[in-house]
């Protein structure tokens, strides 16, 4: 699959598995989020959503933090001269040889519950976006939770009154994030209700084919080896 193949849903992944690395590598040098924060000049907060694999974060951010746990090196490759694609008039244009592929394979865990989540982030985001472009659709939303609070008491009923904080004020963040009071929000949510039945089937094909597993190939120029990936 190519850079332009990538899906929204896959993305995600990919940020997702980004910050829970950059949160193992923390821990396995016995560094707190205090201190990992001041050593990469970054607030607490900041820190907190590159882990959780939080598209906010500018790029640079991400990058310091790379860079104090020795790793900025990885991100670097795409700066360097291995990725770039052979010159048509180069020595290595010419050659018979085949292109050398690295291939790494994306997937879920469902036994993690990983599927469920982000299944269910990828429709929120979905949904963030169209109530975005559309203030109808929060009107929508919004007439759904009301419905919900007028048939009666619910253990639902404190998340439904929280989402019409959140659908008066777009405070998106609060239930795109992977912490649990974003995770009980999204479960009682009616975001997900705006949505049309070709965007939620659109996300839920991008989830099946993460579930089986989606494969990047990177070509190399045939001079080069896979090892120049890793050094």
């Amino acid at each position: 699959m190519s850079d332009a193949c990538l899906t929204a849903v896959l993305e995600r992944q990919l940020l997702l598995q980004l910050g829970d690395r950059l949160a193992r590598l923390r821990k396995e040098r016995r560094l707190g989020t205090v201190e990992m924060a001041a050593l990469a000049g970054l607030s607490r907060n900041t820190l907190r959503a590159i882990e959780a694999g939080d598209p906010g974060p500018a790029i640079g951010n991400y990058l310091r933090v790379m860079s104090v746990l020795g790793v900025a090196g990885e991100l670097a490759l795409l700066c360097g001269d291995a990725l770039h694609p052979v010159a048509a008039g180069s020595a290595a244009g010419h050659s018979r040889r085949a292109a050398p592929t690295v291939q790494v394979r994306v997937s879920v865990d469902p036994a993690r519950h990983q599927l469920q989540d982000l299944q269910s982030l990828a429709l929120h985001e979905e949904a963030v976006r169209q109530a975005k472009a559309d203030p109808v659709l929060v009107a929508q939303a919004r007439q759904t939770v009301e419905r919900w609070l007028s048939q009666g008491d619910s253990r639902s009923t404190g998340l439904w009154r929280e989402w019409l904080e959140i659908l008066d004020a777009g405070a998106w963040r609060k239930v795109l994030g992977r912490h649990r009071r974003a995770q009980q929000l999204r479960q009682a949510s009616p975001l997900v209700t705006i949505l049309s039945e070709a965007s939620r089937q659109q996300v839920l094909q991008q989830m099946r084919s993460l579930k089986e597993g989606v494969e990047l190939s990177s070509h190399l120029e045939p001079s080069a080896t896979p090892g120049a990936l890793v050094g």
